[in-house]
């Protein structure tokens, strides 16, 4: 990342869709060392969040594993916390204890350091070793985190506020955590939901977090109980993006989550202790399903990121679908598009489609790929009927070769394109059409008006230089480019010695489909709980067959700012990405 203000402007970035309780506070000094000066840049914010956000560098590189420099900041943050929290009576020394933990709740920090030599431990090479380094970045933040706060005691009055609020909500908090510790105690209680696995070894075992009563039971009788587990869930657990520790601890679900893998959680936590090492969510394919996998996994990103960095973290992809025809296997098939792909091969068998007026015929692999070509076509243009524009004007200006960004500064040649379009649009029983042209002044070129009117209603769709430059559009004319060399309707599709006459590229492949799903029963599956025991085994649960996704950290401040925007309290910046997004969606499950 390139920021013109610095990490100061770094840090506002990171807090952009976060409610910050000061302004960043932003300090740096160069320290003479043995080997030469150090120079320290910090960036500071605090929100009204519950999730620590520290990202430091050493010579611009990213010490995701921290170090000296961390432990330096770290250690002097609290102290300076305290000492004035003390100093300021908002607690009495000894009588309220207010730890590390609360002092970084809601921080959103940056550490930039710049050394004449580093030395960097640790297996990734990114965490930092040198010893001085620890006291030098101490010393730097005590003193002038220390003169900010009494510079700007408003500033640090909320800050402490917040930090004193958190240490009482811990202290709530701990009662619950003992419970937790106990249950994961040798020779403690586990859940009494949990079906745990015969096998001992955390290496050869994995647990299910399945969603409701019903799926657990069916993976309870379907798994092998010797090394897989089942936790089956009740519902939907608690939002933790929006929840203190102490609330997050309040939930049954979220403390038999805890207790089953055994690794504690926050200071306590230890993945060492971790009673499997791999850790399956399985949801539902719908609505109600996804949501729960994603408050799953914002529960595993804010108090357990840990074993994600580890790779211990999974996703089960259950078969959306069941197919059967007579006298063959049962099969499943995982996606939309598989299912998709599976019609198609059918649809083209012993199929062939006659183009250029009875010139040209294509079958097989060639014809599999047009098909595939009109799919994307289709979807395109739903997607843009969506925003407000009609898929059969968009379509067949698309399909006209001469209909380009150029054509728009020629009037003439924009007429004869239109004219050709109306007449294509009439044949195909097209409601009354109209086309205009008008002076598109902003681009110094004409734009086109598309207007389709049936029973008082009108729609139009505006086709100006900015659309026909869109993503959408473009893909549209490149596609179009492999249905020139077909010429034009009608076009013949034949099996077995039957013809059957299409219109349009449409019809094609809506004749292609039919054959691939005659005589063929299609099953989708809502719920895991549809299945029986042996088919969410022969799916979902045999390592033979199953798949799965594992989730991974690629980008950290990505990953932050999603689960912030989606999941956090601020309400503008989620209806913002929703209304940039809603549109795009192809297949919405309701």
């Amino acid at each position: 990342f390139q920021y013109k203000g610095g990490i100061k402007s770094f840090v506002e970035h990171l807090s952009k869709n976060k409610s910050p309780l000061n302004k960043i506070i932003h300090f740096g000094e160069e320290r003479e060392m043995s080997e030469g000066n150090a120079i320290l840049d910090v960036a500071l914010q605090y929100n009204n969040g519950y999730s620590e956000d520290i990202y430091s560098y050493v010579n611009n590189i990213n010490t995701r594993e921290g170090g000296t420099h961390v432990v330096g900041f770290k250690s002097a943050l609290t102290r300076t916390v305290k000492a004035y929290a003390v100093a300021n009576n908002f607690i009495k020394n000894g009588k309220f204890n207010i730890g590390a933990d609360d002092v970084r709740e809601g921080l959103t920090c940056v550490i930039s350091l710049k050394i004449p030599e580093p030395q960097f431990e640790g297996q990734t090479k990114t965490k930092l070793g040198n010893s001085e380094i620890k006291g030098l970045v101490e010393s730097i933040i005590n003193e002038k985190l220390g003169t900010y706060f009494e510079e700007n005691p408003p500033v640090a009055r909320k800050i402490i506020e917040k930090v004193v609020e958190a240490a009482r909500a811990r202290e709530a908090a701990r009662k619950a955590k003992d419970i937790i510790r106990k249950s994961a105690l040798a020779g403690g209680s586990l859940p009494g939901k949990l079906a745990d696995c015969q096998e001992k070894d955390p290496a050869h075992c994995e647990i299910y977090l399945v969603e409701g009563d019903s799926a657990g039971g069916s993976a309870k009788q379907g798994r092998d109980r010797k090394y897989q587990a089942i936790l089956p869930l009740k519902g939907k657990i608690l939002n933790v993006e929006k929840a203190r520790l102490d609330k997050v601890l309040s939930s049954e679900e979220i403390r038999t989550i805890i207790t089953a893998l055994g690794t504690g959680i926050e200071e306590e936590f230890d993945i060492e202790k971790l009673r499997y090492k791999n850790i399956i969510i399985m949801t539902d394919a719908d609505v109600d399903g996804l949501h729960i996998r994603t408050l799953l996994l914002t529960f595993f990103y804010r108090h357990m990121e840990e074993i994600i960095k580890q790779g211990y973290l999974y996703i089960a992809q259950p078969p959306l679908f069941r197919v059967k025809r007579k006298g063959a296997k049962e099969r499943y098939i995982e996606n939309e598009e598989d299912l998709q792909d599976y019609l198609l091969d059918r649809g083209v068998e012993n199929l062939s489609l006659i183009v250029n007026g009875g010139g040209e015929t294509i079958s097989g692999d060639r014809l599999k790929n047009l098909v595939k070509k009109i799919i994307r076509f289709e979807d395109i243009l739903k997607i843009l009927e969506r925003r407000g524009m009609n898929r059969e004007v968009v379509g067949v200006l698309a399909m006209d070769s001469l209909f380009t960004k150029e054509s728009l500064e020629d009037r003439v040649l924009l007429e004869s394109i239109l004219e050709r379009a109306h007449n294509s649009l009439m044949e195909l029983g097209m409601r009354t059409v109209e086309f205009g042209i008008e002076s598109d002044q902003e681009h110094g070129c004409f734009r086109v008006e598309g207007r389709i009117s049936s029973n008082g209603y009108k729609e139009e769709s505006v086709l100006d230089l900015e659309f026909i430059e869109s993503p959408e559009f473009e893909e549209l004319k490149n596609i179009s480019i492999h249905f020139e060399e077909l010429g034009s309707s009608p076009y013949k599709v034949v099996r077995n010695g039957d013809e059957i006459e299409a219109m349009s590229l449409r019809d094609v492949h809506e004749e292609i489909m039919a054959f691939g799903k005659k005589g063929v029963y299609i099953q989708r599956y809502k719920g895991l709980g549809e299945m029986n025991p042996g088919q969410l085994w022969d799916t979902t649960m045999n390592p033979e067959n199953r798949t799965v996704l594992q989730v991974r950290i690629e980008d950290g401040v990505a990953a932050d700012e999603t689960f912030t925007i989606l999941m956090g309290d601020i309400v503008e910046p989620r209806r913002k990405f929703i209304e940039e997004n809603a549109l795009n969606v192809v297949n919405l499950d309701i």
